[in-house]
């Protein structure tokens, strides 16, 4: 017989909130293993007693048989002395502060065993629209400190009934220690209130009266689980102007909902990918291809320029009940550019404007958090906005780091906080050019500081001056007596990208997007880096062309392509669309502007370069959202196939940089518009150009590239066309790219990268 042992066991990832001690209590039994088991701010802590091969089975089963939603990152174990115990129980949650941190579950999908129940006339949580378990339902979003147990969450002003509470206490059980457990008798309830004077509604009565409302084209905000929609039917051309005169919404996609995968595919095409991430746990935003022969027709105002729409299926089940069946809008509850709306008296006084009810709920949202929004390339996540679902899992990093705050850039913006291998993003902010903005960005940093109690040591923000985020960064610091680190904003793109991959070498990176402040006090956005969090080397990048009056390019295109034709020596002529939309006059004091370099600060910026493509084939001369001309070029070239040489860059050595001049692409552009060339086929030989620069690029730098690796990151970046075969080409170069999987290649993940450089500031000086 095996001698009895004892052994203390630390299990650390995302270990709460998940089932993992009930996992581990079932497993003890099933072994016959004594002692206990509990959760603490470090992770889930153990002791077990048995005969030692038993106990080696327990340990491996411990990762090898963990629930679904956990994580395991670590199983840490020493033996101690054995005590004689007969039972194994799970113990109460210790309230002191741990030297290490524990992530927090993001919040999870409804599961199959909770959407029966859900739909099942004999049961007693049937229809109840918050019906949850171990394995499903809100947990970051109601999680107001650690450890996670339910008078730390938002549900702690419910007192369970009896079944309830004979459920959340018995191990077997899959409600057990599951905080958010309620039902119809003790737990939140939804209530309709309509605009105006008309009684409000309860209960199931709430529920259906929502869905009149919906089904004569009104608008309905929808409280969910991070924050509030604002909900229309997607098949109803008025309902969906109405929406956008009211959002002030002109062009920018609304995403939908949809009840089921077989509903999607009505519409959509929907590959294995985009199913598997429709139905994962997460439940993002999914963009995908409309289908070329839909048998349900979605208007095109859902998304005016797209060959996509983003799509999502119901993760709650207060949307399984509202959808039954249709599909609908499910948009930001917010005007825009403002956070979105978290309580029901901030959702009422902002959001009265824009609709005809609320179908609102009692169940405290404590973060506010945005849908996630996701594409994917070659079977890979391709993140565009990181947030419900997947906030605040943390990237692993494969060091050590001080604890740093982090607080993003202008759009998009993101916090991180930064502990032991851990860096936690907050989620989905928004651009912070207002006050409630940058007030939501303060909230979620203070929330992940309270929620990990981490004291930071240094705040760390963007080059920039002129974002409120630095300006919020240097007060914020210098009123806590941190000093204060300024990450150059490419550089910051390129660290991100490599510290989700764990890569610890100097990275070789194309950094493309719109806008960032360079070193030089340009603008960049087209370029090739060579570094790490100690610092960078520019090594290439897009010539610098005029950007005439900053701003204003950014929101007209045509400026910005008269601009880059001008530099490139081609005449303005009367057949362009950017020279169509100038007024002669017009195009004259523009002519003067930029002749006197007048307000014209010199840029690089990849993003640019594609806006004025977008114009001069016609596609787009005015913009209402942020990259709307470079996305709908991207939709155009997708439709068509390459064919013929493409539009090449000219590349020369210029100050010990390698300059790649984008000037003859846009010429031989704007010489096959005027000849009557194909809209798509142009804009198709464009990203051609793209790619074929970046390998011509790479190879050019082959000796500087450590691993032979590559990075691609910045905004352009969620280009799949472009990054589809920019990687494919790349591998065939013999090199190994580098994508973004976990963080966004935009602003979203700039948090991370100007994390890290100054974690390495804190720690080398």
């Amino acid at each position: 017989m095996d001698a009895v042992v004892r052994v203390r066991v630390r299990v650390r990832g995302t270990v709460q909130g998940v089932g993992y001690r009930p996992f581990v209590w079932s497993l003890a039994h099933r072994l016959g293993v004594a002692g206990h088991v509990g959760n603490d701010a470090d992770g889930v802590f153990i002791e077990a007693e048995s005969g030692e091969g038993v106990i080696r089975a327990f340990l491996d089963a411990l990762e090898r048989e963990a629930p679904p939603l956990a994580a395991v990152e670590e199983v840490e174990h020493h033996r101690i002395s054995p005590v004689g115990e007969g039972q194994f129980a799970i113990v109460a949650s210790p309230t002191t502060a741990a030297d290490r941190v524990t992530p927090v579950s993001p919040d999870v999908a409804l599961c199959e065993a909770c959407r029966r129940e859900l739909r099942d006339p004999s049961d007693r949580r049937y229809r109840y629209p918050f019906i949850n378990c171990t394995d499903c339902g809100p947990r970051f979003t109601i999680t107001r400190a650690l450890p996670y147990d339910r008078p730390r969450t938002t549900m702690a002003v419910f007192t369970m009934c009896a079944l309830c509470q004979a459920e959340y206490d018995d191990p077997s059980q899959r409600r057990f220690h599951a905080q958010a457990n309620a039902c119809p008798d003790c737990g939140p309830h939804v209530e309709w209130r309509p605009v105006g004077d008309a009684a409000s509604r309860v209960r199931e009565d709430a529920i259906t009266a929502a869905r009149a409302c919906l089904a004569a084209d009104g608008i309905v905000a929808v409280k969910g689980i991070g924050g509030f929609h604002l909900a229309c039917r997607a098949t109803s051309a008025a309902a969906i102007a109405t929406l956008r005169a009211r959002k002030h919404r002109e062009e920018k996609p609304f995403a939908v909902m949809a009840p089921d995968l077989e509903t999607v595919r009505r519409f959509a095409i929907v590959g294995d990918e985009d199913a598997r991430l429709l139905q994962g746990r997460e439940r993002p935003i999914v963009i995908l291809a409309r289908s070329a022969v839909p048998t349900l027709d979605l208007p095109a105002g859902l998304g005016p320029g797209h060959h996509t729409l983003g799509v999502m299926l119901p993760y709650s089940p207060l949307h399984e009940l509202l959808l039954a069946g249709e599909v609908l809008v499910m948009t930001s509850g917010n005007l825009s550019d403002e956070p979105i709306a978290r309580t029901n008296d901030e959702a009422i006084e902002r959001l009265s404007p824009l609709v005809d009810g609320f179908l609102l709920h009692d169940r405290e949202i404590h973060v506010a958090t945005d849908d996630s929004v996701i594409r994917h390339v070659d079977g890979r996540e391709l993140p565009i906005r990181r947030s419900r679902g997947y906030a605040p899992y943390p990237v692993r990093l494969p060091y050590e780091v001080a604890s740093v705050l982090a607080v993003g850039g202008e759009l998009k913006a993101t916090g991180c906080l930064t502990r032991d291998h851990y860096a936690f993003l907050s989620q989905h902010i928004g651009d912070v050019g207002n006050h409630e903005t940058l007030a939501a960005l303060q909230h979620a940093c203070a929330h992940l500081e309270h929620l990990f109690e981490v004291s930071p040591r240094r705040v760390a923000c963007d080059l920039h001056p002129g974002y409120a985020s630095t300006q919020w960064a240097i007060t914020h610091a210098a009123a806590r007596g941190l000093p204060l680190t300024r990450v150059q904003h490419h550089h910051a793109h390129l660290v991100a990208l490599a510290a989700e991959h764990g890569w610890r070498e100097p990275l070789l990176a194309f950094v493309f997007d719109g806008t960032g402040l360079g070193t030089d006090q340009t603008i960049w956005g087209g370029e090739v880096l060579l570094g790490d969090a100690s610092g960078f080397e520019r090594l290439g990048h897009l010539a610098p062309t005029p950007l005439p009056g900053g701003d204003a390019a950014i929101r007209r295109p045509s400026r910005m392509a008269l601009a880059q034709l001008r530099a490139a020596g081609v005449p303005w002529s009367d057949g362009l669309p950017p020279v169509a939309d100038w007024p002669e006059a017009s195009r004259a004091v523009l002519a003067r502007q930029l002749e006197r370099k007048l307000h014209c600060a010199a840029t690089t910026s990849m993003g640019r370069f594609l806006d004025a493509a977008a114009s001069i084939v016609g596609l787009r001369q005015r913009v209402s959202y942020e990259g709307q001309a470079a996305i709908e070029l991207e939709a155009l070239a997708t439709t068509v196939p390459s064919h013929g040489a493409p539009y090449a860059f000219t590349l020369r050595e210029q100050g010990g940089s390698l300059v790649f001049d984008g000037g003859p692409v846009l010429a031989a552009a704007a010489r096959d518009v005027l000849a009557g060339g194909p809209a798509a086929a142009i804009a198709r030989r464009v990203h051609d150009a793209v790619r074929e620069m970046i390998v011509a690029v790479a190879d050019a730098l082959r000796d500087r590239a450590p691993g032979m690796r590559i990075g691609l990151t910045g905004g352009v970046f969620q280009n799949v066309l472009l990054t589809r075969e920019v990687v494919a080409r790349l591998r065939h170069a013999g090199f190994t790219p580098m994508t973004h999987h976990l963080v966004p290649p935009n602003d979203g993940g700039l948090a991370l990268g100007q994390a890290l450089v100054a974690a390495h500031v804190e720690r080398h000086g």
